[in-house]
Order: C-alpha cells, then structure tokens, then sequence
C-alpha cells in the first residue's frame, strides 16, 4: 500500500514538472554528484570541464570510458547514484522536449500558433473543396515568382490545416477581431484573398481588411455581383470577382468552346495560361504594336489587355497597337507559362512588321 502511495506521488510530481523544476533537479543532481565525489575522493573527476563532460556522458549512458572512478567508494557511488538518477532526469527532458515539439506542431496544424509574417498571401475563408484547389493553384503560380511569399489560410470553420508544410494556418473566431486577425497578420500582408460561403461575410470582411491594411492588394469573391457595386463604391481598391457560370453557359451555347477556353488560360497545370507583369518606372513609352510584335517573336506570348498605373481596376481587353504604355503599367498576356526576366529595352525604339 506504503509503495503504491508513493509510486503514485512520484508519478504525479514527475508529470506535472515544469521547466523551472527541471531545471533545479539538474542543478541539485550535478551539485550533489560533486559533493560525493569530492568525498570519496574522485578528485580527477571533479574538475570543472572534465566534471561536466563526464557527467553528461556516464548519466546519459553513454560512457566512453576515458574518465571513470577509481576509488571504491566512487565506483559504488556511480553505480548506485549517478547512473540511475541521470537516465530519470536525462527521460525526463527528452520527453518534455519531444512533448514541446508535438505540442507546438499540434497548436499548428489546429491554427493556434501566433504568426510573425509579412508580404505574404493571406486566403480569408473555407470553401471546401474549392478552398483547397486555390491553395494548390496559388502554390503552383507561387513557385514561377520571385520572393516564394508564403501562403497564410485563416478560417472560422472547425478544420485542421489542409496543407501542413506548405502553408501556415490560422483559426479565429470573427474575420473582424483585431485581436483575432493580428494573429494571421492581415496588416503586413500584400495579397488578401477573400471567398466566403457567404456574401454577407465576403462584404464585412473586405471592410474590416480594407480599414486595416489599404495598401494590399485586395480580391472578393461573390456568388451575388449586385453586392460589388456597393463594396466598390466604398472600398475602391478592392477587385471583385463575381460568379461567371451563368455568363459561361450563355457564351458556350452560342460559341462553343468558350467554357474550355477559359477554364485553360486559368489553369496553370498545362497548356497556355494568363500572366501579367508591371513595366519598369524608367522604361520610356513603347507601343503596344512594338510589344504586341515582341512578344509573340521572342517570347511565344500573346499581349491581351492593359492596365494604366493609374487605374489597375480598369483592364483594356485588346487595346489599339497605336496606344502607348508607360513606365508602372501592367500588362496581360498568354504564354506557355510566366516569363522571368523581360528584356524590355529590345522593345523600345524597333518597328515590327
């Protein structure tokens, strides 16, 4: 009975160890290990580094042999004292470290970790299965651009993270905490991407995201286009992207194909998809017949629209070869896939015919 008390005390005291209590075992057992070495004489043994190293080595178990007692009462004193006494603690804080770790991936893969992130791409919402094909798509374009941003999914939904070692994960409980969304960082983030199951949601949340970082760039998706209108008038810089299956059917039964057609330059698996990139601010005007031309010679790509620096909400689909583009425009074009490096003077000052 005496021994079942005890073996239970010395269970519980071990289990609920924290670090603190860890840490003045290790000093006791070295500092009275020293004494009982010093009292049987151990004096080779008890010199401040070689005492150290030996220690950990014949604690641990794993006893090299070059320092070993020599005395009698040394050799009992290691036998019956050091070694079974190490392995407890040395146990003792590999399982507390091993549980740390666990713990640690356990609060991120159930998105409680605090994150520490900036410039990356923040996804705001769970959508399902359409979710996890976004995360995959926007893993697949991460990887054809510089600086590799990461990838940040913040939800309300009851879900782990999808994609562990790809992405980080954050779970709150509002789109509209401070408290909550510091935690994901919107506030440094440099794309917000927001697709919620409900319009309702998509519009507080792109208001709160816009309050609290207006320099991002910043995407809505809604099943109801009516409601952009309304968040545009108030968020401007906000781009909305509205359902387009109705508009798809329309086009595909008069144009066959249409569907096909722009569900390949989305897709970035295979094929000819969609691309843009900014001029450079000091590249003097070029025409986009000089570009147009440029493109398809040196590069297999097909210009399609432009953005003014001005207004990059506003997308000229086909624009006139005689218009000029200017330093911090953006342009779209369709190629095999993105191009890393343009050689932008070869477009100025030639004529392509």
């Amino acid at each position: 009975m005496v021994s079942r008390k005890l073996r239970k005390l010395i269970t519980r005291v071990f289990s609920e160890m924290r670090w603190y209590t860890i840490v003045l075992a290790l000093a006791f057992y070295a500092a009275s290990t020293w004494i009982l070495l010093w009292l049987a004489d151990e004096k080779a043994l008890i010199q401040s580094t070689d005492f150290i190293y030996w220690l950990v080595v014949t604690g641990s178990t794993v006893g090299y042999g070059d320092f070993s007692p020599s005395t009698e009462a040394g050799k009992y004193l290691v036998a019956f004292y050091v070694i079974p006494l190490g392995l407890s603690i040395f146990a003792l804080v590999l399982g507390r470290v091993a549980n740390w770790v666990s713990n640690q991936w356990q609060k991120g893969a159930r998105g409680l970790k605090d994150l520490d992130i900036e410039d990356h791409i923040l996804v705001l919402g769970w959508n399902g299965h359409r979710t996890l094909r976004l995360l995959k798509l926007l893993l697949r374009e991460r990887a054809s651009v510089e600086g590799n941003p990461a990838i940040v999914l913040c939800v309300r939904a009851d879900i782990t993270n999808p994609l562990p070692d790809e992405i980080e994960f954050v779970k709150v409980s509002t789109f509209s905490n401070d408290i909550d969304m510091d935690r994901a960082c919107v506030a440094s983030a440099k794309v917000i991407l927001m697709d919620n199951p409900e319009d309702d949601l998509t519009m507080t949340t792109a208001l709160y995201c816009s309050q609290r970082n207006p320099n991002a760039q910043m995407v809505a998706y809604f099943n109801d286009e009516s409601l952009v209108p309304l968040l545009q008038r108030h968020c401007p810089n906000i781009e909305c992207t509205p359902s387009v299956a109705v508009e798809m059917l329309a086009k595909a039964a008069f144009d066959p194909g249409s569907s096909l057609l722009h569900h390949d330059l989305l897709d970035v698996d295979e094929g000819n998809a969609q691309y843009s990139v900014t001029l450079p601010s000091d590249i003097p005007p070029i025409k986009i017949a000089q570009l147009f031309m440029g493109l398809k010679r040196d590069y297999r790509a097909t210009l399609i629209g432009l953005a003014r620096a001005n207004d990059k909400l506003s997308i000229q689909v086909n624009p006139d070869l005689s218009e000029d583009v200017f330093g911090d425009d953006k342009i779209f074009y369709i190629a095999d896939e993105r191009i890393q490096k343009f050689d932008w003077q070869a477009f100025v000052g030639e004529t392509y015919v």
